[in-house]
């Protein structure tokens, strides 16, 4: 940790502006800004609107797309500037993160500071990150036709592909601070995986869900609706029944509520299976954690789903499923080598 404690930190502080960004990637989304900025320049996008002129010249082009056709028409300057702020805050963020990762990388190149397989791991990390951005405007311009709302394919492949660099970045920090060989319990460690890969899933579904509003129907919990824990629609739309599960609203929402019992069931099973087992104190206090994360990650979505998804229960939601990837990066690597 001594002989790498720069990259370290540089590691880390990547890993809080990505968490930065997407928790206002989470507000843009929930106060339906994503839209607002219909263009992308990378060098003079940086820099919002300055006087009213340039304000009335961003709008102009607003209004010629499907959302202020269809949608708010109505909407006042002030309207429109409330929306572009977040938007372009969140598109800045994304800019700072890329000067953050290779200007720093390029510093600790030229000076040594980075053994072989460190210098492949962040050159992996800067591929995550130009990947991200690209997806960010691929997402944008599904939503610049016909329909004024984006795919939500193109927003879980956006908001996933955050979720996983984020784990990456820490993941070759932990390589830096804890390089000694660890105990492995092979099927703990086997589990910890199996739960990784569920997370994800979970993760990916909960995007879905934002994408297709799917929170704002079927507000009520444990049943779906009149005591049944699935409702009809899940499987009565016109479409394939395997389509209702990634394209219908509630099938989506039936997804990520019953995916939810299983990750918070692997994790409590976890748990157990260590207790039974010599583990080290940083493998119980990653276990710790989960347990702790994901309780507390499951009551929100409950009480996210039951109100109906205001913004400030939508935005904890969202982080603590941040912080719960993180603690799950953290524990797969203390049973890993």
């Amino acid at each position: 940790m001594k002989e790498n404690k720069q990259v370290v930190y540089w590691l880390f502080s990547g890993c809080l502006l990505i968490f930065i960004m997407v928790l206002v990637g989470g507000v843009t989304r929930l106060t339906h800004s994503g839209l607002s900025i219909s263009d992308y320049n990378l060098i003079t996008g940086t820099i919002p609107p300055l006087n009213n002129e340039e304000w009335l010249e961003a709008f102009d082009l607003y209004k010629q797309y499907p959302e202020y056709q269809k949608i708010n028409i109505h909407f006042t300057l002030s309207d429109f500037k409330s929306i572009y702020f977040w938007e372009w805050l969140h598109r800045f963020i994304g800019r700072l993160i890329g000067m953050v990762f290779i200007v720093p990388f390029l510093y600790f190149l030229i000076r040594k500071k980075l053994d072989g397989p460190t210098i492949k791991k962040s050159l992996i990390l800067l591929l995550l990150g130009a990947f991200q951005g690209f997806l960010g405007w691929y997402m944008v311009k599904s939503g610049l036709v016909n329909r004024p709302d984006v795919s939500h394919y193109r927003l879980a492949a956006h908001l996933t592909t955050a979720f996983l660099t984020f784990a990456y970045s820490l993941w070759v920090a932990l390589d830096l601070i804890y390089p000694q060989k660890k105990t492995i319990i092979k099927e703990l460690r086997n589990l910890v995986r199996i739960t990784f890969v569920l997370l994800i899933i979970q993760i990916i579904w909960g995007a879905f869900v934002a994408g297709l509003d799917a929170g704002f129907i079927h507000n009520h919990w444990p049943f779906m609706s009149e005591g049944k824990l699935m409702h009809k629609t899940v499987y009565l739309e016109h479409r394939p029944l395997i389509k209702n599960f990634i394209e219908g609203k509630s099938g989506v929402q039936f997804v990520h509520r019953y995916l939810a019992y299983i990750v918070v069931g692997l994790i409590l099973f976890i748990s157990f299976k260590a207790s039974k087992n010599h583990t080290s104190t940083l493998q119980k206090k990653g276990i710790r954690s989960l347990v702790l994360l994901v309780l507390l990650q499951f009551v929100l979505g409950v009480f996210t789903l039951i109100s109906a998804v205001p913004l400030w229960l939508g935005l904890a939601h969202q982080v603590v499923g941040f912080l719960l990837l993180g603690a799950m990066t953290f524990t797969l690597h203390q049973f890993s080598k």
